[in-house]
């Protein structure tokens, strides 16, 4: 595996700078996950302010330690993915609904519009992902692994 060289940093804003081997810069760049749940290592795009691609990285745990922090830092910002520790209350087995859950952010109520906003995660049964209807994804790591109460509410909607 090939890693493209460049080099990261940030500027007095805190903006992230792309480096080229031919020394131009590139500020404001947007690191962009090709897989962010499935391959969240593998495949990682470096895009310019303006939009273009400007490096490939095959697999983000082969970057070295200073720029691959960055990198983690960058999508940590840009990726908001709260994790559903437990279900309090649904306010109707029907949709919409809101739910009032515990995340691993704290507690939050969020509506669920359909049941199609539920997915199962590829190649892992007990692990879902439920879109509220302003478009966050919340996660829950292990379905199996959550108590008899959420479980229960779970269920009424898969």
């Amino acid at each position: 595996m090939t890693l493209p060289d460049f080099r990261l940093a940030r500027n007095a804003l805190g903006q992230l700078v792309f480096i080229a081997a031919d020394g131009t810069e590139h500020v404001g760049v947007t690191p962009v996950r090709a897989f962010p749940v499935a391959a969240p290592d593998e495949g990682l795009s470096l895009v310019s302010a303006a939009g273009r691609e400007l490096a490939w990285v095959p697999r983000l745990s082969a970057l070295p330690a200073g720029p691959r922090e960055m990198l983690q830092e960058e999508l940590t910002q840009r990726e908001f993915t709260p994790v559903i520790q437990r279900l309090l209350q649904v306010s109707t087995f029907s949709t919409p609904s809101t739910w009032t859950v515990e995340t691993d952010r704290g507690p939050t109520q969020f509506v669920l519009k359909g049941e199609e906003d539920i997915r199962r995660l590829p190649g892992n049964r007990a692990a879902l992902l439920i879109t509220s209807s302003h478009g966050i994804v919340f996660k829950v790591a292990d379905l199996l692994a959550m108590d008899k109460h959420s479980k229960r509410l779970l269920e009424r909607f898969l």
